[in-house]
């Protein structure tokens, strides 16, 4: 079965894919834990979605104990807004490496990022939404999507026009 018969992702299958090795050397990877941000792809479909082009669903169980609620803030834990949407940014590069998109991926910004609630560790599952509205695929590939994180079944963060590029060539850094 190709990774494109696969609609779904486990834990096991991230870590694969933070090592490098689900679509391949010098392609798309996610980040290792603590930064990867779910525990799972529940659903991924290239025509899925608003806009018919594709759509990524994934899940965090939340744990009382995660690592950001110690250090931010003490005496008031909430998870980092930034922590939700890189994961949405997360789940577009995946996207990319899922439908056999090359190259190395980066953020590249966003439109809009509102946050409607905040995640503390009374939340027990987040769960996050990115879909695609536009694919460019030349020398490059972008994704640009709109997306949203629920917690526990209440949006949380809405974010516009967020963009992730697949690079085949070193970036300047």
């Amino acid at each position: 079965m190709s990774l494109k018969d696969r609609n779904s992702f486990s834990y096991d299958d991230l870590l694969e894919c933070g090592h490098g090795r689900l679509f391949g050397a010098g392609n798309a990877q996610l980040p290792l834990p603590p930064m990867l941000m779910f525990d799972r792809i529940t659903s991924i479909s290239e025509n899925g979605g608003p806009f018919g082009k594709g759509e990524v669903i994934a899940e965090m169980d939340v744990k009382q104990n995660s690592w950001f609620f110690d250090c931010h803030f003490k005496g008031d834990p909430v998870m980092p807004g930034c922590l939700g949407l890189d994961a949405l940014w997360q789940l577009t590069g995946f996207f990319l490496g899922w439908i056999g998109a090359p190259g190395r991926g980066r953020a590249l910004g966003l439109g809009e990022l509102k946050f409607n609630n905040q995640v503390t560790p009374t939340a027990s599952l987040l769960t996050y939404r990115v879909e695609i509205k536009r694919l460019i695929r030349r020398g490059f590939s972008i994704a640009i999507a709109e997306g949203s994180l629920d917690v526990d079944g209440e949006i949380a963060y809405e974010a516009s026009d967020l963009k992730v590029g697949l690079f085949t060539e070193a970036l300047d850094e």
